[in-house]
């Protein structure tokens, strides 16, 4: 499976820059101009990686970096021309993972995202594995205590997303967002009513979705 990078940049011509070099290298790169325009696209799309400009007009890389946390653990990696280390410390602090300074080498940059892509998501980024669950992304397969696990195509990505997002709150607008887009004209109970059947379907597998009130639905893997 090609892993998904997310390029946040406001400059156009590093933007594409960057997404060309990484497509390159067998990558898939999709690029967000502002802040807002990255969390927009992250109801949309699952990333492996987020390269964060710190320096851009309205949501700054900052803020923004707070914002992504609170929706994924996705790994982010701060593109600066700010090397003063209270920007560091508070870029960590936030949650950012590591930190390049402008102007870079590509290559340089590249291997800094090989690195912590790899020891986040493991050597084999196609594989995904939680209680007696195991997930091959490539195929869209599924299963559970070592037998096959079908599962509609919309359970199987709301159990994917739960699986590389585990112990984070969502709502159910976030998951309606994310599943059936902005334009959706239903209402959220459809989200209620997915999350019951992969419920059925995971049975007793060690990846319990739990319902918090008021707040919607998370995932906890037991061991």
């Amino acid at each position: 499976m090609e892993r998904q990078l997310l390029v946040v940049e406001d400059d156009p011509l590093m933007a594409e820059s960057v997404a060309d070099y990484f497509t390159g290298k067998g990558w898939s790169a999709m690029t967000a101009g502002s802040g807002a325009d990255a969390l927009e696209l992250m109801d949309q799309e699952h990333f492996h990686l987020i390269l964060l400009d710190v320096m851009m007009p309205g949501m700054n890389g900052f803020t923004t970096c707070r914002e992504i946390r609170r929706k994924s653990d996705v790994p982010v990696i701060f593109i600066t021309a700010r090397v003063m280390e209270e920007d560091k410390l508070n870029g960590f602090s936030l949650g950012a993972d590591d930190y390049v300074t402008k102007p870079f080498s590509f290559p340089v940059l590249y291997a800094k995202a090989e690195a912590l892509t790899g020891r986040v998501w493991g050597k084999d980024a196609c594989r995904r594995k939680a209680g007696s669950l195991e997930v091959d992304v490539r195929n869209h397969e599924v299963w559970k205590q070592g037998k096959p696990l079908p599962l509609p195509p919309k359970e199987y990505e709301m159990l994917l997303f739960f699986l590389e997002n585990p112990g984070r709150i969502y709502s159910r607008e976030q998951l309606l967002i994310r599943f059936w887009g902005y334009d959706f004209e239903g209402n959220e109970r459809v989200v209620d009513s997915h999350i019951k059947k992969l419920r059925k379907a995971l049975g007793d597998c060690g990846c319990v979705i739990q319902t918090i009130r008021k707040s919607g639905y998370r995932m906890e893997v037991e061991g």
